[in-house]
């Protein structure tokens, strides 16, 4: 293999040739979580569209090409500003990652560098193999479901696994239908009511756990409500919604790629938590894809009962940073050590602030990085 270097671009000035490779380079990956949205060159190019009122100049997204000279081997996006780069689209990007060809090996700090920063961090990063592997500070686990041949082969391997989640959505569901009135399911809805009522139902669960508003920055705005409009047949957001007895009664708005749909804002009405209706709307999408191009549904990252119990598969993901010898870098190191001290100390939920403050000011940095 001839010498590699990397060459960095805006994402609306890659070429259609560029384009199609990258979209290759997906497809080739052993590891079905690069299929992700996340990881297409349609998400970087989306984001760079959102932010472009509020960025630009030396700001913005960008994508390192991994490169022999005559052929791409490898795309990565990031959002460079400053010192520092992070995922492009953070807070709402659920998995990073270099797509690469098989057998690419690149230093990450080579990444770091081209991009001209001094640290490129990270949360939701692929990093079993490749330029990434070793550098991360922790993990966590996305919940993944692989339906398989069909829902049903689906429902009897979850049931084999003693697993009673779908058989309580059947009673849950019949039992809204004989007190509240028909269940009704829409994949792929352009209601625009239903999707403002889905950002209001969001705002709201925000704001009642004391979280910071993440559509307050316009360019979050801009970016979900182009995803939702997009007609493209191979990327954007799809809108899933279930009324009961004519009233919204939930609402998902799920990326969409490839063989994928991947789980990422989703709320119900209040009016109807006994019925948990959005269990029932994730059980009508499984139930839906059997008809479709998809059959991998990404729960994404989070621990919670309902994602554990639905899921089948899981991934990991790391968080953490790469930087070459800098003041930011030493800045970094610091933070994960002082993080790494409390979170070794018995001080129950003390342990854990250092963490979370680190958390909080990275998505503040995502949000207001256009």
């Amino acid at each position: 293999m001839s010498a590699l270097h990397i060459e960095v671009v805006r994402p609306q000035d890659l070429t259609p040739a560029r384009l199609q490779r990258w979209a290759e380079l997906q497809t080739q990956q052993p590891d079905s979580a690069y299929d992700s949205p996340f990881l297409s060159p349609h998400w970087a190019r989306a984001v760079e569209r959102a932010q472009a009122r509020t960025g630009g100049g030396a700001r913005g997204v960008r994508v390192a090409v991994v490169t022999d000279g005559a052929q791409d081997l490898g795309f990565m996006a990031a959002h460079v500003g400053g010192a520092t780069a992070l995922p492009a689209g953070a807070p709402f990007c659920d998995y990073q990652g270099l797509v690469a060809a098989p057998g690419v090996e690149i230093d990450a700090r080579a990444i770091v560098s081209a991009l001209r920063v001094q640290r490129l961090d990270f949360c939701h990063m692929l990093d079993d193999v490749g330029p990434f592997q070793g550098f991360s500070h922790g993990e966590s686990v996305s919940h993944v479901i692989e339906v398989g041949e069909s829902y049903e082969a689906y429902a009897a391997e979850r049931r084999a696994a003693g697993v009673g989640l779908l058989k309580d959505c059947d009673k849950k569901r019949r039992k809204a239908e004989r007190e509240l009135g028909e269940v009704v399911f829409t994949a792929f809805s352009r209601s625009s009511s239903d999707y403002n009522q889905l950002i209001t139902w969001k705002r709201a669960q925000l704001r009642a756990t004391g979280q910071f508003d993440i559509f307050q920055p316009g360019w979050t705005r801009r970016l979900l409500a182009d995803l939702f409009e997009s007609r493209d047949p191979d990327f954007g957001a799809t809108l899933f919604t279930l009324h009961i007895g004519g009233k919204l009664a939930a609402a998902h708005l799920h990326l969409r790629s490839g063989r994928t749909i991947h789980g990422w804002l989703i709320a119900h009405n209040p009016e109807f938590e006994r019925s948990s209706p959005g269990l029932l709307l994730f059980q009508d999408i499984l139930r839906w894809m059997d008809n479709t191009p998809y059959s991998r549904l990404d729960l994404g990252a989070g621990d919670y009962r309902f994602k554990r119990e639905l899921a089948n598969a899981e991934v990991r993901v790391g968080h953490g940073f790469v930087g070459v010898l800098s003041p930011a870098t030493l800045l970094r190191q610091a933070a994960y050590s002082l993080r790494r001290a409390a979170e070794a100390l018995p001080l129950g939920a003390a342990s854990e602030l250092p963490g979370k403050a680190m958390r909080r000011v990275d998505r503040l940095r995502g949000l207001r990085s256009a």
